[in-house]
């Protein structure tokens, strides 16, 4: 219930949020940029702008940190906060808080990326929060309203709570995986280190279950996390190393 709290904080607190960093200055419009609303609103930090980027900051600014990347053909609409090293690689981007070395493509709405993230692909995420590490296949879709328009509740292992929240997507845990074409429903729970194959998928999926049958074990979760993290530049150092096996002996059943 507290990743959905995420949401609610960036509904509420990102606009406010990106006018403070605002004040920090950039660079200008990037050479070739379309810009809708202000154009003192584009925050650009060192970053590499493609042209014909569209800027679109009548609902609040956005701000690019030192480092990041958006290529030609996106569209980004404030209030957006893009972190430093996270390229954003097409797409329509809006509302949406991107941490550090992210990777982002297609349609992203009110969607909190903790950092580290994978979404390289096509595929509607909205009302979300993704853990550290999260990769998410080419097609991976989140429903973030129920054909009602009731009040959405998670199923979680204490028993279920109703969030109040009428928009709500899936929250997804450090490390968890889904695969291509994967389709999840309002208020999907994925646990970390889990990975998500097929459908239909449960709404709540407990931490590093295997497609849905296996549990991944402490040295595969390991193994696994070896080969991605020096993807992004991480080398899996003893430390952090204690770290994953802590996660996994604290959360596996």
């Amino acid at each position: 219930a507290a990743a959905a709290d995420l949401v609610t904080a960036c509904e509420r607190l990102l606009e406010a949020d990106c006018a403070e960093l605002a004040t920090g200055g950039g660079h200008g419009v990037p050479p070739g940029s379309i810009v809708l609303g202000d154009p003192g609103a584009v925050i650009v930090r060192t970053a590499e702008v493609e042209p014909q980027v569209v800027f679109d900051t009548r609902k609040g600014p956005v701000v690019l940190e030192a480092g990041s990347m958006v290529r030609a053909g996106t569209r980004l609409e404030g209030p957006l906060y893009v972190g430093p090293h996270s390229w954003v690689l097409g797409g329509a981007v809006r509302q949406s808080v991107i941490g550090p070395h992210c990777r982002v493509h297609g349609e992203v709405s009110s969607t909190v990326f903790v950092g580290y993230a994978n979404k390289s692909h096509d595929g509607f995420v909205g009302h979300s929060v993704l853990g550290h590490w999260v990769n998410l296949g080419a097609g991976t879709i989140t429903s973030n309203l129920k054909n009602t328009y009731g009040a959405i509740r998670l199923d979680l292992p204490g028993g279920p709570v109703d969030t109040g929240r009428t928009f709500l997507g899936s929250l997804i845990g450090d490390h968890a995986k889904t695969g291509i074409g994967t389709l999840l429903s309002t208020g999907t729970v994925v646990g970390a280190g889990a990975n998500v194959i097929g459908n239909p998928v449960p709404r709540a999926i407990r931490p590093f279950v295997w497609s849905g049958e296996t549990d991944l074990t402490e040295e595969g979760f390991v193994t696994v996390a070896r080969r991605v993290m020096p993807r992004r530049g991480v080398v899996v150092s003893p430390e952090i190393e204690e770290s994953l096996r802590a996660l996994h002996r604290r959360l596996a059943r």
